[in-house]
Parts: structure tokens; C-alpha cells; sequence
């Protein structure tokens, strides 16, 4: 059997698809897996790394707006989707994969399209509530849809062949809180509240949450992600205690979830899916740039479920913001109500069920 992976740009895009792969030759080494991605994304370095095969193809995203130079760009992307949709039909039929996987991003549109008219089984995964634009124009043509959030159905008019299979997530290994907490040089005792924003931060929960960590001291513990753009700044601001941990990076983020009675973090699909599957509450920040403002979309769909709750960037900062984050990380009733509901929106086997699918379509 052989797959072809299309997908990346980041690595929302791109890790489901690479989740999708390990599951496949788990059950099978002798399976053989392609990817296809940009020069400009993750995927170009990301999965050479990880020993897989990738085609390199000439596709970028349409501008958004109407300016006479967004116009300009815009035939240029046309041109680059002409000539991708050309190599990638060549590609295909060279390959012959048995199934091409689209994961999202720039790249998945023209590989998917190509197998769609060469007569190739397609299956899209689809990870935000709100779908992109290429899951929204190919999932009609698409041989099986899978959707992370059940609210995304709404926007397909096909019923057959569409399953809410979740997000492909990294799986971590059970710790106990307080365990966990003394990772981090913590009173183990103590309500712990973990709160990133990225490998590179987010300068916006970064400014709320350097306004109200000297209000948290003695009172419960923070595990604070600050980003790499801006901890030099913070570490002169902050400094490590038995209730602090401050650092740019959080290297095994297995240990961080178990100390955490609480989360505050953005809302991307592959954070969510994490949250779930670890039934962890969480209090949302979407970000507010997102394309389609599909973080927001996200984040309704745990608020709707009762896993979370949503606070606007720019109010993080505020009183009535820091108010709700006490509350909540103090009240055992709502952390353990709001972790059952994280649960149930969980699919911690999204990726075995996912490889599963492919497997059995190539045998269709």
C-alpha cells in the first residue's frame, strides 16, 4: 500500500498528517508514505527529518485583500496553483499512491484536486471547527471526510461519508499532579495554573499574565510559557519561586498538562485536541488574526461542550479576566465539571481510527 501525505505550511497542517503515517506502519512497515508540502513550510525540513519521502510543489495562499497589489499577488498564486496542479497530477500518476491524505494547508488544494480527476481515493482531515477553504471546495468529490468538531457538519450538505474522527494529537504518559508539580520546583499542594501561548509566545496573554502573577503568589502555583521573542523582557520582571516557573520553552509538555488544574492558552486545533484528550479545563484566548477567525470558531465549540471558557485578547488583561481565571482554578466543582466535559470532546484514538480509514479504503 502506498499513501501520499498532502499538507503543511505549519504544524497544525502538518504533525496529523505525520500521526496518520506512524499509526500506518505500526500496523504495516512495509507501507509506503509520501508527503507532498512548500519549500516555505515546516514540512520542507520537518519531515525529511523524520525520514519520510516529500515533493516539493510551487503553492501559496490567495491575499485577502483588495488592493491593487493583493490583486497583482494573486494572479501570481493562480499561476503557482496551475503549475502545483499540473506537477501534481504528474506526481500521482507516477506515484500511484492507493489513497492521497489531505491535511490542510496551501499545498493539500492542488494535490487533492489532482487525484480527484485522475480518479485517486481522497480522504480530507479536517482539524478546525470552522474548515478551510480547501476542505469546503474538495469535500464534495472526496471519497471520506473526517472532521475534528461535530459543529463543523453544518457546512457540508453531504451526509454520507463524513465522520467526526477528531484531531491526530501527541499521546503523553500519565503523572500524578503532584509528581508533576515537583518537576517544576512547585508546592505540590498547591492549585496549578499552566498557562503558553506558543513556541514563540503571545505578547498579549504574556502582558496579561506578567499584570497579574504577583496577585497569584501564595496563593496557587503558575507554570508560565513566555515564548522565545519574549522572555529576555519577562526573566528581568519575574523571577523563579516555589509557586513560579517562568521559561521560554516547556520541553516535555507531558509533565506540564498533569501539574495543571487549569489552562490558558490560544485555541489552534492541535492545542485543543491535546486538552480533550487529557480532559483538561482550559480558559481560551483565541488569537485574533487567525485566517477565518478560526480559532474563535474552536474555542465556541469546547465553550458550547462545557470544556471551556473564552476571553477576548484584549480583555485578557482586566480585572473582571483575572476574576474569572480565580474563580474558576479555585472551585473544584467547576474544574472537575469542566474536565468531564473536555473528556467527552476528546478522541485520543483519532489517529489509529484515521489509519484505520486509509487502510481500508486502499483495499476498496
Amino acid at each position: 500500500m502506498k499513501v501520499l501525505f498532502a499538507g503543511g505550511g505549519t504544524g497544525g497542517h502538518l504533525y496529523p498528517g505525520i500521526a496518520m503515517a506512524v499509526q500506518l506502519q505500526k500496523g504495516d512497515p512495509g507501507v509506503s508514505v509520501l508527503f507532498a508540502g512548500t519549500a516555505s513550510g515546516i514540512e520542507a525540513t520537518e519531515v525529511p527529518r523524520l525520514g519520510y519521502r516529500i515533493h516539493l510543489l510551487p503553492s501559496r495562499g490567495l491575499k485577502r485583500g483588495r488592493s491593487l497589489r493583493d490583486l497583482l499577488d494573486n494572479v501570481g498564486v493562480l499561476a503557482d496553483f496551475g503549475s502545483a496542479l499540473l506537477q501534481s497530477i504528474s506526481l500521482i500518476r507516477r506515484e500511484r499512491p492507493d489513497v492521497v491524505v489531505g491535511t490542510g494547508g496551501y499545498v493539500s488544494a492542488p494535490v487533492l484536486l489532482a487525484a480527484q480527476l485522475v480518479g485517486r481515493k481522497t480522504l480530507i482531515q479536517e482539524q478546525n471547527a470552522f474548515p478551510g477553504l480547501t476542505t469546503r471546495l474538495l469535500a464534495r468529490r472526496a471519497t471520506e471526510l473526517h472532521l475534528s468538531f461535530d459543529e463543523s457538519r453544518r457546512f457540508f450538505s453531504r451526509r454520507d461519508g463524513v465522520f467526526v474522527t477528531g484531531n491526530p494529537a501527541r499521546a503523553f504518559d500519565a503523572e500524578e499532579p503532584a509528581a508533576a508539580r515537583l518537576r517544576f520546583g512547585l508546592d505540590p499542594s498547591r492549585p496549578t495554573l499552566l498557562v503558553f501561548g506558543g513556541s514563540r509566545g503571545a505578547r498579549s496573554i504574556n502582558n496579561a499574565v506578567l499584570g497579574f502573577a504577583p496577585k497569584l503568589s501564595g496563593k496557587v502555583n503558575l507554570i508560565w510559557q513566555t515564548g522565545s521573542l519574549d522572555f529576555p523582557r519577562i526573566s528581568q520582571e519575574v523571577k523563579p519561586s516555589g509557586s513560579l516557573w517562568v521559561g521560554p520553552y516547556i520541553e516535555e509538555m507531558g509533565p506540564a498538562y498533569a501539574a495543571a488544574d487549569l489552562v490558558v492558552c490560544r485555541a489552534g486545533a492541535s492545542t485543543l485536541a491535546e486538552l480533550t484528550n487529557l480532559a483538561k479545563p482550559s480558559i481560551l484566548v483565541p488569537y485574533p488574526y487567525a485566517a477565518a477567525d478560526h480559532q474563535r470558531h474552536n474555542a465556541l465549540a469546547l465553550v458550547k461542550a462545557g470544556a471551556s471558557l473564552m476571553i477576548e485578547d484584549d480583555r485578557l488583561g482586566g480585572e473582571e479576566a483575572f476574576r474569572s481565571i480565580m474563580e474558576t482554578l479555585e472551585s473544584r466543582e467547576a474544574l472537575d465539571r469542566m474536565g468531564a466535559a473536555s473528556r467527552g470532546q476528546g478522541h485520543p484514538a483519532a489517529a489509529a481510527e484515521l489509519a484505520a480509514r486509509i487502510i481500508a479504503l486502499s483495499k476498496h
